[in-house]
């Protein structure tokens, strides 16, 4: 009877728990159906945001008093560098970011789902910047094909891209090895510097999509970190500088411009080795001096005419052209000097002299070592019989035989004095010449290119300290 009643009594305790737990699992139900989440992403959602951050926005009204724009460039290509016309073509964009808090929906449950809007230039406020050293226009950087994208905390982000031509102050003093430094100067137009403030990013600039270019290589490219401020009739307005430093590749100019300068200029001293009879001494001084002219000529059409650095090819060259121009008049007095033994002119006693000093100077004829003493030779002189009368012996005669003295004469071992005529003395003067314009042009080259070298080779060692 006891046993009845408590397995009874269990039973009805069993059943209790079973409705408890029923109604518990009911009410949660009914719960869940009475509570609504946030709505997922769809095009009305995003619609519905829009016009809620857009009613009674003002595109002409500043989202504060001063707004704070951080700047980084986006380098993708160098275009092109002229030094004539001092410019630099570029390919880029500017990276903005400001913050907006009229466009914030960071604290709205209902739009936690949309991530970022987009929107056009025409719809909302952006900083009217320039780049104030462009040479083509000096429009405001602008791009409605490229929306703005803004973020949930009121962050716009924009990359308008575009070609930029800018004025560079081009150094011409190492051409065609130069290194050019260029500045991209971006300034606000409208806004004071207390009304919108440039700030520089962490990396100023971006090179991670850059082409390279053939004729320029990019030693560094780099933003001024300090905000600089410029003054338009007394009101200062914020202004940032990015700079770009570009090196010459040597290889084209060298095989093009270098090589045939300098094998020209030995040109102008071969043509001492040409003889006088052969009719063409004139014709070749006169060709190589017209390459030097061409040449001339077509380097100055690629550096700018300015006189604040001089280029040391234009240097070089201007030398080598006198000297060309200098063997053309050398060349005509050789000439001179060889048709002078036709005419019957008398060889003067000066030109002789002249003519002894430069064979010695030259060592020509053969010398053993440039700089030698013309020996004297010595001479014997040909047997004589002498007699003698011997005092006191009438008919007795004594014949004796000797040599006389050894006589000093002053013909010199490097040419007879004697055989000196005017074809002589061209033939001199064409071997002086050929040393004196053969040591000039080899000092100018090797002092040209020992500051090409130089400058070529400190530039690579900066840019290997700086990697």
């Amino acid at each position: 009877m006891d046993i009845s009643k408590g397995v009874q009594r269990i039973f009805q305790l069993a059943l209790l728990l079973l409705v408890c737990i029923a109604f518990v699992l009911a009410a949660s139900k009914g719960s869940s159906k009475g509570r609504k989440g946030p709505a997922l992403y769809s095009r009305d959602l995003e619609t519905a945001l829009r016009n809620t951050l857009f009613t009674n926005y003002s595109k002409l009204q500043r989202p504060t008093e001063r707004v704070d724009v951080t700047v980084w460039f986006t380098l993708l290509t160098i275009n092109d560098m002229n030094i004539k016309d001092q410019t630099l073509s570029l390919s880029g964009y500017f990276n903005l970011l400001w913050r907006d808090d009229r466009l914030s929906w960071f604290g709205m449950s209902d739009y936690v789902n949309v991530r970022n809007l987009f929107a056009t230039q025409q719809e909302l406020w952006r900083p009217t910047l320039v780049v104030d050293n462009s040479i083509t226009d000096l429009s405001v950087i602008s791009n409605n094909d490229i929306p703005m994208r803004i973020l949930k905390q009121g962050l716009i982000y924009w990359r308008p891209a575009d070609i930029y031509v800018v004025a560079c102050e081009s150094d011409i003093t190492y051409y065609p090895m130069d290194t050019q430094s260029c500045i991209i100067s971006l300034s606000s137009w409208a806004y004071t510097s207390y009304e919108v403030a440039l700030r520089m990013s962490i990396r100023q600039v971006i090179t991670d999509f850059y082409s390279k270019n053939g004729e320029w290589e990019m030693i560094s490219a780099s933003g001024d970190k300090t905000a600089a401020s410029k003054s338009r009739g007394g009101i200062y307005f914020s202004n940032l500088k990015f700079t770009i430093v570009l090196r010459r590749r040597p290889l084209f100019h060298i095989l093009n411009t270098l090589f045939p300068v300098v094998l020209m200029a030995f040109l102008s001293a071969m043509v001492f080795k040409l003889p006088a009879d052969s009719g063409e001494k004139i014709g070749f001084a006169l060709t190589v001096l017209l390459a030097y002219t061409v040449y001339l000529t077509l380097i100055s059409e690629n550096i700018p005419s300015t006189s604040v650095t001089v280029s040391y090819l234009s240097v070089f060259l201007s030398i080598t052209l006198s000297l060309g121009t200098l063997a053309v008049l050398c060349t005509i007095l050789v000439l001179c000097m060889h048709y002078r033994d036709a005419a019957g002119h008398p060889l003067p006693a000066y030109v002789r002299s002249l003519t002894i000093c430069l064979m010695r100077l030259t060592c020509w004829g053969g010398c053993g070592r440039c700089g030698c003493r013309c020996r004297n030779k010595r001479r014997v002189a040909p047997e004589k019989n002498l007699v003698i009368n011997v005092v006191g012996l009438e008919n007795l005669k004594k014949k004796i035989s000797e040599k006389n003295v050894v006589e000093e004469s002053e013909e010199s071992v490097c040419g007879e004095d004697h055989d000196i005529t005017w074809i002589t003395v061209a033939k001199v003067l064409d071997g002086f010449f050929f040393i004196f314009f053969t040591g000039l042009i080899l000092a100018a080259s090797s002092v040209f290119f020992s500051f090409m070298v130089v400058e070529y080779m400190k530039i690579q060692s900066e840019e290997n300290l700086s990697i």
